[in-house]
């Protein structure tokens, strides 16, 4: 039969220590004993870090580099010539060269071969030269550039045949003005 423990004794701290079982002090010994341990690790460390602190203030008190006020120059004008210049290539730096090759790619039939393309920043314009083996390859290729939403305005300007040539192509130029993409 199951032995039966009855204890009208009212709950108290020395009947739970007198009730810990041997495995119960074992561990609470254990970590009495990381505790300790962690503390004595944490105190070293902070012991290292304040010598530490100390020997870079000692360091940083003698490499102090000693800094003297130079008086502030006015600055000269810039020349014209160096302004324009600078805003020159600020404006090729600016001109959006990947959507106007990507829509000129995506406008430009096998019908079409591009010969130059001379973007002007200034106008926002680009002028394309390119030949057609028809005259209806190029009329479909102005308004195939025109269809493209990042071009507001496209002109043939020009266009005539090349005699020279066996095939007799059409040799045209366009300008079309690009909007801000």
């Amino acid at each position: 039969m199951k032995r039966v423990r009855i204890d009208f004794a009212p709950p108290s701290l020395a009947r739970t220590i007198h009730r810990t079982g041997p495995g119960a002090w074992a561990l609470a010994a254990l970590a009495l004993a990381l505790c300790a341990a962690a503390g004595a690790a944490g105190w070293q460390m902070h012991l290292r870090q304040g010598a530490l602190d100390a020997q870079l203030a000692a360091v940083r008190s003698h490499a102090a580099p000693i800094v003297v006020a130079a008086p502030v120059q006015p600055r000269a004008p810039i020349p014209e010539a160096q302004a324009a210049a600078v805003n020159a290539a600020v404006l090729q730096l600016n001109t959006p060269w990947q959507a106007l090759r990507d829509a000129i790619g995506a406008a430009t039939p096998p019908s079409i071969a591009l010969l130059t393309l001379e973007p002007d920043p200034r106008r926002r314009s680009m002028r394309i030269t390119a030949e057609a083996k028809t005259s209806d390859d190029m009329i479909a290729y102005v308004e195939q550039l025109k269809r493209q939403e990042l071009f507001g305005a496209v002109a043939l300007v020009r266009h005539e045949i090349s005699e020279l040539d066996p095939n007799k192509p059409i040799r045209f130029q366009l300008d079309a003005q690009w909007s801000a993409p």
